[in-house]
Order: structure tokens, then sequence, then C-alpha cells
């Protein structure tokens, strides 16, 4: 008798597979899936009978101390994977300004005011509320500015698919302009004990790798070692190493050169997306979002001027300050919206903007120490006032959809000011 053949029941996935899993990771729905998976989870696990191994999972210690690497878990997906994603923001922000929606600042200057407005009003209702309170820190004052471009662009597809497409260039520019601003502020005021032989190593390797990345040729197994080095001297110089990944993705070329059908940007960007989607932001979200969710806990965190500054910031910060920005913007220059964009539609994408979730977190675990009384209080405020404000914007863009289909169709130009 011949024996039947073992049947195997998972195999790897063939190329096609391969190519449609990573194109689902792309998209910005299941990237902001992701991200709310590994929060929800975080949540579920610190607030169950296993919390105690959530934070000793955490808390192991990883990598030589010789080389300022001994890091935690934690730290690792902090300072370690989240330099991917703001490699592949880079990226972005690189794309966008010499081919894209900031090259001409005619179409640029309403997102880019809206954003400046969508951080500075924030900024105020925090640092407002923790003067005049008791017990306030105005240490979180940058918490609620950030904006997560991967989920508020999800909000706005999900509940959004036939508003007008320049409200869709609208909100991915102020969220473009939005990052650029956030990085600016974690690398002016969230530099711990400068080391300038470091910082100088670590400038010096990502220029030979702006050199080396513009060379045809040239394979990930000479680019990615001297990325991996510019973070870590990045790190050991007291800038937050994430940074590292950003100034490394403005180096990379962002036009296709003779012969090329797309730009080196877009080739790493495309390459790179699906482990910041897929890997990355859900794994930092993993560890960032674990937090208490107890009626004790609820109770000390509505009480927190810090965590009260952060959720209203998120949630009526942004909005108005987007508002009144873009509002004085056209009234004092006499700039007009696309013709296709109401105001309305401009507020329901301004309430999205207030979603923080991954640069908040962040900027979070960096205003205050885990020992803080305002560190937990701050993250729940981070995803309380992110839930809010994607909830109450899908609200708003599927009201404006309903609205704009019961409305007969105007002619759309792409551009947001004309």
């Amino acid at each position: 008798m011949t024996s039947r053949p073992k049947t195997t029941l998972y195999n790897r996935l063939t190329p096609g597979g391969e190519r449609n899993f990573a194109d689902d990771l792309r998209a910005e729905n299941t990237g902001a899936v992701l991200l709310l998976l590994g929060a929800v989870v975080a949540l579920v696990w610190v607030n169950s009978p296993w919390s105690a191994s959530y934070l000793a999972l955490g808390d192991i210690v990883i990598g030589p101390s010789a080389l300022h690497l001994d890091l935690s878990v934690a730290q690792w997906a902090t300072d370690g994977l989240l330099a991917i994603f703001f490699f592949v923001v880079g990226l972005e922000l690189k794309r966008e300004m010499v081919d894209g929606q900031l090259r001409r600042p005619s179409t640029a200057i309403v997102p880019i005011l809206a954003a400046v407005g969508g951080m500075a009003a924030p900024a105020a209702i925090y640092a407002l509320i923790n003067t005049f309170s008791d017990g306030g820190s105005m240490d979180g004052w940058a918490v609620p500015v950030a904006t997560d471009i991967a989920f508020a662009v999800a909000v706005l597809t999900v509940f959004g698919k036939r508003l007008p497409t320049a409200l869709r260039a609208f909100l991915l520019t102020l969220a473009v302009v939005d990052d650029l601003l956030g990085i600016v502020v974690i690398a002016v005021f969230y530099a711990d004990g400068l080391q300038f032989a470091w910082l100088a190593a670590s400038f010096a390797t990502i220029g030979v790798f702006a050199v080396l990345v513009r060379r045809r040729g040239m394979t990930a197994w000479i680019l990615v070692p001297l990325a991996v080095a510019a973070w870590g001297f990045m790190h050991a110089s007291g800038v937050h190493a994430t940074i590292a990944g950003v100034i490394l993705g403005f180096t990379v070329p962002a036009l296709a050169r003779a012969g090329e059908s797309v730009s080196i940007a877009e080739h790493l960007e495309h390459l790179w997306r699906p482990v910041s989607a897929g890997l990355a932001v859900p794994v930092f979200a993993l560890f960032a979002a674990g937090v208490s969710l107890s009626p004790e806990d609820l109770a000390s965190t509505a009480g927190d001027p810090a965590a009260q500054g952060v959720a209203l910031g998120l949630v009526l910060g942004k909005p108005i300050g987007i508002l009144i920005a873009t509002f004085l913007l056209v009234k004092l220059t006499g700039a007009n919206l696309d013709p296709s964009v109401r105001w309305p539609d401009l507020f329901a994408v301004s309430v999205v903007a207030g979603v923080g979730f991954t640069v908040s977190l962040l900027i979070g675990e960096l205003s205050f120490a885990e020992t803080s009384p305002h560190s937990e209080h701050v993250k729940a405020a981070v995803l309380i006032g992110s839930l809010t404000s994607a909830a109450i914007g899908g609200a708003l863009l599927t009201w404006r959809t309903r609205i704009h289909l019961a409305r007969p169709a105007e002619p759309v130009e792409l551009t947001t000011v004309v």
C-alpha cells in the first residue's frame, strides 16, 4: 500500500497572495483597523486578571548597555519600531513638498495655515485649563496638537466616500503639515541631554545614506545597516530616535529619474508602508495604550487637568483652530474655498482632525515619566478624545454625504484654493 501524502494546512502565500496581502496593509482602512486593534488588545489585557503579565512584558530589557541600547520592550516599540513609521512619514512629506500639494503655495496655503491653527488652539486650551487648575501641568501642552493621518483619512474614506475630492486633498495636506510640525516639536522640545558627538555621527551616517540611496543598483544590504546605525547614533545623542527616520526619509529622491517609472521615495514608501501599518504602529499601540479603565481610574482621569486639556484640545481645539484659521484667511486675503466644498463639509473634516492616536501617544510618553501621576491619565485622554473625534466626525461626514447626494452634481476642481 502506498501512503497518502500528508496535507499541509497552512502553506506560505503565493507571490500573488503576498502582493495582495501587502496591498491590503497599504490601505488606509487596514492601517487604522490594526492600530485600533492594538489599542483594544492593550486595554483588554491591562484591565484583565493578567495585567501583571502585560506590565512584565513591557519591562523586559533587551540590548547592549555599552551602546546605550539596553531598552525595555516598550521602549523598543516607541523608539525603534516607530522610527519605521516616521521614515514612511518622511518619505510622504518629501513627495508632497517636491511633487504634491505642498509644492504649490496657492494650493497649500489654506490647509497649511489650518494646520497651524489646528495645533495652536489645542495647545492654548490645554494651557488655559492647566494654568488655572490645581494640580495642572504644562508639560503636556503638545500632546493634543497632533493628527493621526492614517486614522483620520480612514474615517474620511469610510464615512465620506461621496464627498468632494478637494476635501480629501485638504485633510491630507493638513495632516501632512501637522506631522511635520509635530516632528519639529518633538525634535526641539523633547531632546534630553544632547551629546553632540553622537549627533554628529548620526548626521554623518545620514549623509552617507543620502549619497548611496541615489545610486542605481544600491541594495538594502547596505542601506538598511546605515539607517540602523543612524538611528542608533541619534538615540545616543539625546534627540528622540524617531527623528532619524524622518530625516532619512527626507534624503530620498522624490522625482523619478530618466528610465524609471517611479521615484525612489515612492518605491521605498510602497515597500515599507506595510511594515509600518502592519507591524510598527500596532505594536506601538499595544504597549502605549495600556491604561486602566476601572471606575476609580476613570474618575481620577476626569479630574486631572492634564487629561482634561488633552481630551478637550483634541475634540474642541482642533476644529476650532482649523475653522478660525481658514475663515480668517478667506476673509483677509479674498481667497475662496474650492467650489465643491461647503463650510459644513470643512467643519466635519476639522472634527476628524481631532483623531490624535499615534503621535499624541508618543508625545504623551515623552511629556510625562512613567512615575508621573499624569502619565496614565493622559494616555486615557488621548484614546477617549481620539475616539470621540472619530465618532462625531464620522456622523458629520455621513450627514454631509447625504446632503451632497441629494444635491445636483457640481463641477469639481482639485485645488483647495482658487
